[in-house]
Parts: C-alpha cells; structure tokens; sequence
C-alpha cells in the first residue's frame, strides 16, 4: 500500500517482497501484471500441414521440349545420301515437323569451324583423324561411331584430253592432276594410295612423287574434286566411287584401284556438345544405323559399317 512517512508530506512507495521480480512499475500508482518473457531456447510451435488442395495449387515446371530443329556438319561427300536419309527420317511417324540443316564442306574446314564456336548437332567427318581431334578438343558428346566405309577410284572427264588410259598414265609429265590438301581426307587418301602404288614395280622408280608433282589445284574439298574434272578443267583426280553415281551418266569415266593399294575411307558420327536436340539427334543417328539407313547407304554405294 502506499503511505504518508515524511513530514513534508512526500509520498514514498513501499514495494512488497516481489517487486525484486522482473517486472514493471508504472509509478507509485499501482502495479502492472508480470509481462511473459520469451524463451530463446523453446522450440518453435509445429507449422500446420499442406492441405492436400495446397500441395495440388503449387504448380510444377513443366520440362522444356527440345527444338524440333537438327544442324549437321558432315563431309561433303555424304552431301546426296545424306539428303535421302533425311527424307526418310521426317516420313517416319513421330517425326512430324522436324527440321534438318546440313552444312557440307571439307572435313577439316567443318571441324575447325566447330572449334572456333560454331554450334551444330551432330558432325560427321570423312576419316577418323578429324574426329579424334574434335574429341580432343571436347567437342563430343558422348562417343563416336562408324556407320559407312568408301574406297577410292580414278577419274577422267568425258572427252579425256589427257588420253588416260591407267594408272601409269598419271605420272605423264604435264598431266593436269587435281586434289586437296593433304589434310583434308580426300587428299590425305589419295597420298596414301599413290605410295601404297609407288610399290609396284611396273608403275615405275618414284610413281607417286610425279603423280604429284602434275597437281595443278588443291581444292576446298572433293565434290570441288569431281566439279574440276566433270568440266575438263583437269585431266584427272582421285575421289570416292560414291561420288562417280552423283554425277550424270557418261560425264567422267572411273578408273579402279586395286584393293592391295586402295585405302578404305571410314565415316564416324557423333553428337556435339552444343546440340540444342541431343535427344533428337540421337534419334537421326539411330536411324542412319538402322536397317533403312544401312539401305540407302548401300543403294549409294557406301559399305554400311
């Protein structure tokens, strides 16, 4: 309670036993009642559950389809069977709306183009080199694989102003011989016929080094090769025999190569790192490989692998 115990009639409080208490005091007027103190160390109250209309009402992300667009970067020469394999694939059911965009050229030119950024699906160079060094350059993903195999063959124009007659006939001095750089495959091919050739005998003491010195234009890549020769501007050169079926009947005359010099060319497939359709383009490769692919790569001459 409060009382009067001054003479100058000052009032003073006189607090109770649990006024020591954490509590607080508004005044001598009265008391206020104990305030609770929170406890740092309770656990928090448990969260009500998600309704099952919650759970329903949060939505989720649907997954992003892929683009139903594939670009391929392959050899040249595969430039005609490819196009029908890529007819045959969007006839499929299921393949309704995809697109494909081939980019033929030079092996060496493609893979470099990869490596400088260049973004595509799949690649699918002309020998194994330039697939290895594109594996190298972690260009791949996933691995490579052979599908096709071709061989070499000899070719002339129509009107073979050069009057080829065989093999020998292309160390004539003054030849006009047409190829590619030895590091496009076509051109590194060819070097490697001519010298398995240069160990007969009967072609004579140095064969492959004046077959080689008639060379009067290395060209991008081998459909340049037979362009060259379909239009008489060279007497010669050496190219795939499935490039001899794309060109009009009786527009250059082939020439065989025994298979003891021949050099089997072999394709390898792969999808890039940068594809925007992996799933897609393993799709088109599972295709090339299958029964109707091995098909059209025969009816074009290649040797399925």
């Amino acid at each position: 309670g409060i009382r009067d115990t001054s003479v100058t009639g000052v009032q003073t409080c006189a607090l109770p036993i649990f006024a020591f208490l954490p509590i607080a005091a508004a005044g001598c007027g009265g008391i206020e009642a104990p305030v609770a103190l929170p406890n740092p160390t309770a656990a928090a109250p448990p969260s009500a559950p998600r309704t099952t209309t919650e759970a329903i009402a949060s939505p989720t992300p649907a997954p992003v389809a892929e683009p139903k667009a594939v670009t391929v970067f392959a050899a040249s020469s595969l430039t005609n069977v490819f196009d029908r394999i890529w007819a045959a694939f969007k006839a499929q059911a299921g393949n309704e709306g995809i697109t494909i965009t081939a980019n033929y050229g030079g092996s060496t030119q493609l893979r470099t183009q990869l490596q400088e950024g260049a973004a595509a699906d799949i690649f699918a160079p002309a020998d194994l080199a330039q697939m290895e060094q594109a594996a190298k350059a972690g260009l791949l993903d996933g691995d490579a694989k052979t599908f096709a195999r071709n061989r070499l063959v000899v070719i002339v124009p129509r009107a073979n102003p050069g009057k080829i007659a065989t093999l020998a006939d292309l160390a004539k001095p003054g030849l006009k011989f047409v190829t590619t750089p030895a590091d496009v495959p076509i051109g590194a091919y060819t070097r490697t016929a001519l010298k398995n050739l240069a160990a007969d005998p009967s072609l004579g003491e140095g064969y492959d080094a004046k077959v080689l010195a008639n060379i009067v234009s290395e060209e991008a890549n081998v459909r340049q090769v037979v362009l060259k020769v379909q239009l008489g501007e060279a007497d010669a050169g050496i190219c795939y025999g499935t490039d001899v079926t794309a060109v009009p009947s009786g527009e250059v005359t082939a020439i065989d190569i025994p298979d003891a010099a021949n050099v089997v060319a072999e394709y390898p497939i792969a999808v890039l790192k940068t594809a925007k359709a992996p799933a897609t383009a393993r799709r088109l490769i599972a295709f090339i490989t299958s029964p109707n692919g091995r098909m059209i790569l025969e009816t074009a001459k290649f040797k399925p692998a």
